[in-house]
């Protein structure tokens, strides 16, 4: 194998022209015919047992060179790579050049890691808000509490807007079931605006283990098979339940938390707040310094980077859903949407995410960060208190090359983040105060003055 050409193309692709040997190639051939022959018949020999030559004779002399091309050429691929030190992204796109006695010739195009030229990630002035929690921030909270704590009731009467229905569905289009159609035993909120256009509205008024069919017509802009067409949904309501939400008061605090009063408890939750909001805002903070890092760099980034990246997302978007019970196909059919539509819209947030890791990978060695065997072995330790469960059951499901690529990626964001100098964040003209005519403050200046004697 000998390269005869590594030629450098734009998003950080390079087309290699490898050459394999008469030898190697021979050699090739020869494995081919060992793994063919008992395949090819030959009158007079048993199966398998053909010479070469004869089979060769009577099938052409390149009856095996496919085989021995698909046989040689990963291998001389992989060296190809190694010889020329290239970090490839990706499979490549080959293409054979030539083939025969001779040797064979192809030309492989690959994406490579691209070079990527750090901008300022140190010292970057950060906006960061003061954390502050209203008496408003605290109800919200306690209607949230009050929201989990509800009871669902039985209904014994028609379904109802605000209900929630238990529901058997299926569809048919021009009398046959559609894929993502059905479901079975699902809670719908009535009202809510879950399902198509149509559809909850005519669950109302439906009694409990009532069957119907109702008609919907699909939105025009709905994915392709189904926009616009008129469809039949066979539906049974199994159950018809409302929440019933507690009233917030200090019997409410006893039966949530361990305060006998409202006024400790909202004590408490405005506690927990300002913790939390301090701790979004780090995280804020952390986000904004890395994104202006990620933004600042110069790399000239592959297709397929962003592309793996965007079908990583969408796999894990598919996760998701099945861990709740729907798959993606029934996404698909109740939000209108479809398989490429879904992998185009992850493009914008893999994009972000392959220059976050690009920065991050750069600072590591700009910074000549490295991560010990007792920084990964205290991880270990820590997160097996942390999940009460022993360390050599957690490395069955966490292995130390991740956490060695967790703790590596910590040490990046620190560099960016404990450089950092916040600053308070801008205002927009919308938050700004108003400016009044001097007329309307010497007016308002009385009104106040006549105020304060009234008070």
């Amino acid at each position: 194998m000998s390269v005869k050409n590594c030629e450098k193309l734009e998003k950080s692709t390079v087309k290699l022209t490898v050459e394999v040997s008469a030898a190697d190639f021979e050699a090739a051939v020869e494995k081919a015919y060992r793994k063919q022959r008992g395949k090819i018949n030959v009158p007079g020999f048993r199966p398998g047992k053909a010479p070469r030559k004869m089979i060769e004779k009577m099938y052409g002399e390149s009856v095996f060179y496919e085989e021995a091309v698909n046989i040689v050429l990963p291998d001389a691929y992989a060296e190809a790579v190694k010889e020329r030190e290239l970090d490839v992204v990706g499979y490549p796109d080959v293409e054979l050049l030539e083939v025969g006695k001779d040797g064979c010739s192809f030309a492989a195009t690959v994406a490579v890691y691209p070079e990527v030229t750090l901008g300022q990630y140190k010292g970057l002035e950060i906006p960061k808000a003061e954390v502050k929690v209203a008496a408003a921030d605290v109800n919200a909270r306690l209607k949230e509490m009050a929201e989990r704590n509800a009871r669902m009731e039985d209904q014994d009467r028609p379904v109802k807007k605000g209900d929630f229905a238990n529901i058997d569905f299926e569809g048919f289009l021009d009398g046959k079931p559609f894929d993502g159609g059905k479901g079975e035993s699902y809670d719908l909120e009535i009202g809510s605006g879950s399902f198509v256009p149509g559809f909850e509205d005519q669950l109302i008024g439906m009694a409990v283990g009532e069957e119907r069919d109702i008609d919907i017509t699909f939105p025009e802009n709905y994915h392709e098979g189904l926009a616009g067409k008129a469809v039949v949904f066979h539906v049974k309501v199994n159950g018809v339940k409302v929440k019933e939400i507690p009233a917030i008061d200090d019997e409410f605090a006893k039966d949530v938390s361990e305060f006998d009063t409202l006024a400790d408890l909202k004590k408490d939750v405005k506690a927990k707040l300002t913790a939390e909001r301090e701790e979004a805002g780090k995280r804020a903070f952390e986000d904004i310094a890395m994104e202006h890092v990620a933004d600042g760099i110069t790399a000239d980034i592959p297709d397929v980077m962003i592309e793996e990246q965007a079908r990583a997302f969408v796999q894990n978007f598919a996760r998701q859903l099945q861990s709740q019970g729907m798959s993606v196909e029934q996404y698909m059919q109740m939000s209108g949407g479809s398989p490429d539509a879904l992998l185009e819209e992850a493009k914008g947030p893999a994009q972000r995410q392959v220059k976050m890791d690009l920065a991050i990978a750069a600072i590591v060695k700009e910074e000549n960060l490295e991560v010990s065997e007792e920084e990964v072995n205290a991880e270990y330790e820590k997160r097996a208190a942390e999940f009460k469960i022993d360390v050599e059951n957690l490395k069955k499901y966490i292995e130390p090359a991740v956490i060695h690529e967790q703790l590596l990626r910590g040490k990046a964001v620190a560099v960016v983040v404990d450089s950092a100098v916040p600053v308070k964040p801008a205002v927009s003209e919308e938050e700004k105060p108003k400016k009044r005519s001097k007329k309307k403050e010497e007016a308002s200046a009385g009104d106040g003055q006549e105020e304060e004697k009234a008070e």
